[in-house]
């Protein structure tokens, strides 16, 4: 089994978002969980891309542009939620902001309950989801 990529900065970023849950509590708006997020992470040292774009291109030509919404050290994307459960949709989203910006891996962060969800997503992931996403 291969090491995990940038297991200590996941984890930094993981438990930040559990003081940033912990102070705000549930029941907030995603944007605010995430402005939470880059003012903690610039705390503790860390830089943050917010809304950083990555061109898509088809054929040699720009069709548009992936934003995901932050890029941690310039090596983990994040993306904050508030939903009931992540779901397939959320995963291919990551993914295809992997594919495009060549980073790895990608975190999901779940605001909506008083206890803190995340998933991490690596592109591995790509050719099946895990057994929790089948129907």
């Amino acid at each position: 089994m291969g090491r995990i990529v940038h297991e200590e900065l996941s984890g930094a970023i993981i438990g930040i978002a559990m003081d940033v849950l912990d102070t705000l509590r549930p029941g907030l708006d995603e944007k605010i969980y995430e402005r939470a997020m880059v003012i903690e992470l610039h705390r503790r040292g860390h830089a943050v891309g917010v809304q950083q774009a990555f061109p898509v291109h088809y054929r040699g030509e720009l069709i548009d542009n992936l934003v995901p919404d932050l890029i941690v050290d310039g090596a983990i994307i994040v993306n904050p939620k508030v939903v009931s459960c992540f779901t397939e949709t959320h995963v291919a989203q990551m993914l295809g902001y992997l594919n495009v910006s060549g980073l790895e891996p990608a975190l999901l962060l779940n605001f909506k309950n008083a206890r803190l969800e995340w998933k991490r997503v690596v592109e591995q992931a790509r050719t099946s989801f895990p057994a929790d996403f089948r129907t």
